[in-house]
This record gives C-alpha cells, structure tokens and sequence, in this order.
C-alpha cells in the first residue's frame, strides 16, 4: 500500500473536504466517507450502512479502505489525523475513485452523478504536474490565470459600452482599447455598418416609424441590451424632450432588408 498523507483542505466548486493522497497508488487521490456523506447532505451512518450492506462489492486497497480494520499503521495515521469521531466510531472508510463510482451506484441519488463528474474532473483527476516543493510555481500559475480573466472581463465591458455608444469614434477607441487590454496592441480593424433609424426606414418604405419598430419586435430582430446582433445594434442617443440618453434601435441593411420583405409579404 502506498504512503498516506493529507492535503489539507481541498475546495471543488461549493465543496470542501479533506484532500488525501495514496493508499490506493502513488499520488492517487482519495476521499473520506465523511466527507462524501456531507456533500451529498446524508448522516455518515447511512451512507456507512450503504457501504456495510454491499461491502462484498468493494474491494479492499482498491475501492476501500477501513482505517480501524485492524492495521495497526492505519489506525495510528487515522489518529494522528484526527480522522476518528469518538471511541464509539466503528468504521472510518476511504474510498478511491473507482470505490466513490461504486457508492454512487448504491446511493442513486438525484446529484450523484452531477457531484461525480464535478469530483473526478477537478480532484480525482488533477495530477502534481508540479511537486510541492515548487508551490511557488502553482501560486504563480494560478495567479496567471486570475489575471487573464480579469482581462476578458474588463475588455468585455469595453466592448459593451462601445457598442452602447452612437459616437463611432468613440466605439472605435472603446474597441482599440479592449483589444488592447487582450493583446497589448491599440489598434484593430474596426467593420463598418451603413445604419438606419427606424425614422429612416419609415422614410424609405413609406410608414411611420412606429410601424417600423412593431414590424421589428413582430420579427425578433433586436438583441438584449446593450448588444448587437446581425440585424443591428443599440445605441445611446439624446431624448427629443429631455437630455437624457435614452437606447436606441439602430438598423443594419440586413435589418432593414428584413423590414422591406416584412413588408411585401
């Protein structure tokens, strides 16, 4: 049997728990019964009376362990561990991979296999590509990782406002500095779109622009706000009876294509 040590507190998604490695192979993740019961919100007793009343389906050193089997090393590291509840405590089971598939078929509960796929992707499966005398190394990593998506987050927002704006000078700098925020370069080449009001379509086509904007909302053409979408894009432009900037529809020429079919039938 391979060497047992904890990790210390592990956190996958709103699980915590206690992170153990070995027992079932060298750097082999493993999981605590207790731990288990909690995140699936079940007593320890019962999932322990699951596992005693289908124990002939574990096998032990693969699928399970029992740390008061009997060994007196595994007893101790249980001790030293404070993995041991009370005097009373029967059993204290660690449960491999392959073991915590197997209880998930006895279980059958309605997160079971939600829990598992969350489990195995992040913690079963995460393997110390970098040991721990480099946790420099991973602090670094994970540091990197925070930084990028406070990148994407912050030239998402730029982009949002960009496409907020009426001022194309304005979108065009808003935009230059997004993808500067995730290249480091200031200036891309920004797609121009002939746009029309619906004031303008109603023009060419002879209706209001109310009609305009009914034909439009009958046909779906507006995307959430602020945003854009092939048909067109909103923009921020002054009230007619206030200074207030209020949202407003603008049409590309395929929106103002689908208009005109709208409207020959």
């Amino acid at each position: 049997m391979n060497e047992l040590k904890v990790l210390g507190k592990e956190k996958v998604g709103a699980f915590e728990f206690t992170g153990i490695e070995g027992g079932f192979g060298e750097d082999k993740k493993a999981m605590l019964v207790k731990d288990i019961a909690v995140i699936h919100n079940q007593p320890l007793k019962e999932i322990n009376r699951r596992i005693n009343d289908n124990i002939t389906r574990f096998k032990t050193g693969i699928d399970i362990i029992d740390f008061l089997s009997g060994s007196d090393p595994l007893r101790k590291f249980a001790e030293d561990n404070g993995l041991i509840g009370s005097n009373r405590t029967q059993h204290v089971y660690l449960l491999s991979e392959r073991g915590y598939a197997k209880l998930l078929k006895i279980l059958e509960d309605d997160k079971a296999w939600e829990i598992y796929d969350e489990l195995v992707d992040n913690y079963f499966n995460m393997r110390q590509t970098i040991k721990t005398d480099n946790k420099a190394l991973v602090a670094n990593k994970r540091l990197e990782i925070m930084e990028e998506n406070a990148k994407t987050r912050k030239a998402n927002l730029l982009y949002k406002i960009a496409m907020a704006t009426r001022s194309e000078t304005s979108k065009e700098t808003l935009i230059a500095e997004a993808a500067k925020v995730l290249t480091g370069e200031m200036r891309i080449p920004v797609m121009k779109h002939k746009e029309f009001s619906a004031t303008e379509i109603g023009k060419l086509l002879g209706i209001s622009a109310k009609k305009v904007g009914m034909i439009c909302k009958e046909l779906g053409l507006k995307a959430e706000q602020p945003g854009q979408n092939e048909y067109g894009r909103w923009a921020n432009s002054k009230s007619q009876h206030s200074d207030k900037e209020v949202p407003q529809w603008l049409y590309f020429e395929k929106g103002k294509q689908a208009i005109e079919r709208y409207m020959r039938g």
